[in-house]
C-alpha cells in the first residue's frame, strides 16, 4: 500500500517520502482500519522540518498522520465490539506503560491506505458526518476544546480573545461561540483570516499591527479587558500583546507551540492584577468523545473547516500549501 513516511534521522535531509509498504495485519486487541481521510496538521510539517521529533519511535521510519477516520476492515484476536464496516475516527494516541504515544509520530499513523489501531482508540461516528470532517476532530478541534474548557475554564458570558485564526484558532472561535463566551475578539494579521473569524462567530476581528488594538479590546469589553486570551500562534509578540489586553485575574492560555522564551515585560503589573499564565498541550480522549456527541446532536458543523481534499499521492503538495499558508487553509485532508 502507499504510505507517507517520515525518516526523522535521515542524514541527507530528505525526511519525508511516499513509498509502498506492506498492509499491516492486526494482532491481539488491534483493528485494521481502511483509511478514508487523514488531516494534515502543522505538527506534521514541523516533524518533516525537524522542529519536532518523535519521542518513543522504535525504528527509523514512521507513517505520518494523527488525524484519521475510516471504516473497520479486519478485527484482530480478542477484539469485541467493532465490526467490519463500522465508521470510526481514531484517537490521536494511546497510553503505553504510563507514557502517551502519539499516532503518526511514535507509531504508524493514517497517511496510508490502511492503519492499525488498538480497539479502545476507535470512536464511532454518525452516518451523516463525512470522513473528511471527522478525521480532524482529534487535535484540530479537540485541542482548542480542551484549551477552552479544561485549561482556560471559560464560562458563559466571559470575554475571550483568540490570537491566530488558523487550524486551531478558527475552531477556537467556533467553540467559544458554542459555550457562550461574549464578546469574542479574534486577532490575525491576514485579512482573510479575520474575515473567517467573523464567519466562525467572532464579534470583532483585529489586525495585531493596529496601534489601537488594546484600546479597542478594552472598549469592546466595557473597559474590563479579556477574561481569557488564547495564543494559538506560538509567537512571542502575541503573548506580550495578549497580556496587555487581559482583565484583572484574566488568564492567558498558551496553545501554540514554540521553543522561544516566555517573557512578561511588566511582571509587577501582571502580579498586581493577579493575572495568570497557563500552558496547554493537546487533549484527552474524553474531549474527542464530547465533540462527537455535540456533532451527533448537530451543535457543531465542520463543513467550512475543510479547505481542500487531495489524494495521498499529493501529500507533498498538501504539506507545502500548509507550510506556506497557500489559500489560507484551515484543514487540508488527504484521501488514499
Amino acid at each position: 500500500m502507499l504510505a507517507g513516511r517520515l525518516f526523522p534521522r535521515a542524514a541527507d535531509g530528505h525526511r519525508f517520502r511516499l513509498e509502498d509498504v506492506p498492509v499491516p495485519t492486526p494482532g491481539r486487541g488491534q483493528v485494521l482500519i481502511e483509511v478514508a481521510a487523514a488531516g494534515v496538521c502543522l505538527s506534521d510539517v514541523h516533524l518533516i522540518e525537524g522542529v519536532l521529533s518523535p519521542m518513543y519511535l522504535a525504528g527509523d521510519a514512521v507513517t505520518l498522520g494523527h488525524e484519521v477516520a475510516g471504516t473497520v476492515h479486519t478485527v484482530g484476536p480478542e477484539v469485541q465490539g467493532p465490526r467490519p464496516g463500522d465508521r470510526v475516527l481514531l484517537q490521536a494516541g494511546e497510553i503505553r506503560d504510563g507514557k502517551t504515544y502519539t499516532r503518526g509520530v511514535d507509531y504508524d499513523g493514517g497517511w496510508a491506505e490502511y492503519a492499525l489501531a488498538t480497539a479502545d482508540t476507535l470512536v464511532p461516528i454518525p452516518d451523516d458526518l463525512p470522513f473528511e470532517q471527522a478525521c480532524f476532530i482529534p487535535d484540530a478541534v479537540s485541542t482548542p476544546w480542551a484549551a477552552i474548557t479544561r485549561t482556560g475554564q471559560v464560562r458563559a458570558a466571559e470575554s475571550a480573545g483568540v490570537w491566530g485564526v488558523g487550524g486551531l484558532g478558527a475552531h477556537g472561535v467556533q467553540l467559544l461561540r458554542l459555550i457562550g463566551a461574549a464578546p469574542i475578539i479574534a486577532v490575525d494579521p491576514l485579512p482573510a483570516a479575520r474575515q473567517r473569524a467573523l464567519e466562525f462567530g467572532a464579534d470583532l476581528a483585529l489586525d495585531p499591527s493596529d496601534p489601537e488594538l488594546a484600546k479597542k479590546v478594552y472598549a469592546a469589553t466595557s473597559g474590563a479587558g479579556l477574561d481569557a486570551a488564547f495564543d494559538f500562534a506560538g509567537f512571542a509578540p502575541v503573548r506580550e500583546q495578549a497580556v496587555g489586553c487581559l482583565a484583572d485575574e484574566g488568564r492567558l492560555v498558551l496553545v501554540g507551540l514554540t521553543d522561544k522564551p516566555i517573557t512578561i515585560t511588566n511582571g509587577t503589573i501582571f502580579s498586581f492584577r493577579q493575572q495568570q499564565l497557563r500552558g496547554h498541550y493537546g487533549s484527552e480522549p474524553d474531549h474527542v468523545l464530547e465533540l462527537v456527541r455535540l456533532r451527533r446532536a448537530h451543535r457543531l458543523d465542520f463543513a467550512k473547516s475543510v479547505s481542500a481534499v487531495l489524494p495521498l499521492s499529493e501529500a507533498d503538495k498538501a504539506v507545502h500549501a500548509l507550510e506556506s499558508k497557500e489559500g489560507n487553509p484551515i484543514r487540508i485532508v488527504l484521501t488514499p
